[in-house]
């Protein structure tokens, strides 16, 4: 029986054959790339609990199990310490919060620090050394005094030896020991200070009308016979005269008041070792950005896995 003209163009168009087709293919194309894919998510799982437990993430758990236990105030309740919660269901504090209380960040901090700090110890104690080999008779004599205050270098030199009584010229000899110094100091990183010091007692001559000018008179002769060797840079000297405004000793006693008397050369660290630190940091803070951009993708990668 032959159908009607209507009934036999009735059915599925043949474009969605096609495009069947077309879905069932591309769906099998993206099956077979995520079997190819090699996604380490044990990796990443184990990096972003590790970061996420130094970042002091906290959770609140909801109990599996009530509370064991009672109280006559309160029917819900928290272990340890009993607090009224207003929340309808019970829930307690969990030992998996926060197990290390210092984040990531502190940590690798704490250890810029201590390389910063054991870096430029280990320059001061070589500075040392070599300043301790070269002065030793000077030193013996009481002529000279080298010590160690944090990141400065102090190298005291006494008037005895170094200067006559009340005056700024200085004794034969002394400038030639200086030039020494010069050598050494010249292969130290840092600024330099020369510092001059005198006691309380009043002066007044045709050459120096106080001690500020005798301390300072005193300091710029030190610093002029450092430059004569011709070893250091200008610009990292500084001269200051402080009369017997910074005293070492009482000047009740004339055996202590000559302490008093003297000129240091301070050779200050803190500047070379804080531009080797801001050079550390800059460092840290890219391998940070870069740890947590790994993260991140990681994270992401894991979720796409799974």
């Amino acid at each position: 029986m032959d159908l009607p003209e209507e009934e036999e163009k009735a059915g599925v168009p043949a474009w969605v054959v096609t495009f069947a087709d077309l879905m069932s293919l591309l769906m099998c194309f993206f099956v077979l790339l995520l079997a190819f894919s090699e996604i380490d998510a044990q990796r990443f799982k184990q990096i972003a609990g590790e970061l996420s437990k130094a970042f002091g993430v906290q959770r609140e758990v909801p109990a599996v199990e009530i509370p064991m236990g009672t109280s006559p105030i309160f029917d819900k309740f928290s272990p340890g310490i009993p607090e009224p919660t207003p929340v309808e269901s019970v829930r307690q504090q969990t030992t998996e919060q926060q197990p290390d209380l210092e984040t990531l960040r502190e940590r690798i901090e704490n250890e810029l620090r201590e390389k910063v700090e054991s870096t430029t110890q280990a320059q001061i104690n070589a500075s040392m050394q070599t300043l301790q080999e070269l002065l030793e008779d000077d030193i013996s004599q009481g002529k000279l005094q080298l010590e160690q205050d944090r990141r400065r270098i102090i190298i005291r030199v006494e008037e005895k030896g170094s200067f006559p009584s009340g005056s700024a010229e200085m004794s034969a000899g002394f400038d030639n020991m200086l030039e020494k110094i010069a050598g050494v100091l010249s292969r130290m990183p840092g600024d330099i200070t020369v510092e001059g010091h005198t006691d309380n007692i009043p002066i007044n001559t045709y050459r120096f009308e106080s001690n500020w000018d005798l301390s300072a008179a005193r300091a710029s002769s030190v610093a002029n016979a450092l430059l004569h060797a011709k070893t250091l840079n200008p610009e990292r000297m500084r001269v200051q005269g402080f009369a017997e405004t910074r005293p070492r000793a009482s000047n009740d006693w004339p055996e202590t008041r000559a302490l008093n008397r003297r000129v240091e050369i301070i050779v200050d660290l803190s500047d070379p070792a804080n531009e080797y630190e801001a050079e550390l940091r800059k460092l840290l803070d890219e391998d940070v950005e870069e740890l947590i951009r790994e993260l991140e993708i990681g994270s992401l990668l894991d979720v796409t896995g799974s």
